[in-house]
């Protein structure tokens, strides 16, 4: 059985999807971009700013999900410029200390012209 996670303290969904899906002992983030969960706009800065915002989200996800980082197997990173990956790194990695498995990957273009969109899968807790 699948059950959806929402809170109020990332942004909503802005599509047909949720912002999380528990499956078994897994649970499945949807990609976070750097939106302000208060007001619904995106985090104006560079990608620092933007990573910060977007960590934030996947934090308060986690959360309502009843894990933290710690429980994090693999996220999988986008970021607009791929030269903006040592000062992403700097972010992420305060965030998530337990080196889970990841990718990341530069793309075109993301949501909103955000700079950065990272989605993790974590585990949960028997």
């Amino acid at each position: 059985m699948l059950k959806k996670i929402a809170t109020d303290k990332a942004p909503g969904a802005i599509g047909p999807y949720s912002q999380a899906i528990v499956c078994g002992q897994m649970l499945y983030t949807s990609g976070q971009i750097p939106l302000n969960p208060q007001n619904g706009q995106m985090v104006e800065g560079d990608i620092k700013a933007q990573t910060e915002q977007v960590m934030r989200n996947l934090e308060a996800v986690l959360k309502a999900a009843g894990v933290s980082f710690d429980h994090v197997v693999k996220t999988t990173c986008f970021l607009h410029e791929i030269a903006d990956f040592a000062a992403f790194n700097e972010v992420y990695g305060r965030y998530i200390t337990s080196a889970p498995a990841r990718s990341c990957v530069a793309v075109k273009d993301l949501p909103k012209g955000a700079l950065v969109e990272v989605e993790v899968i974590a585990f949960l807790e028997a």
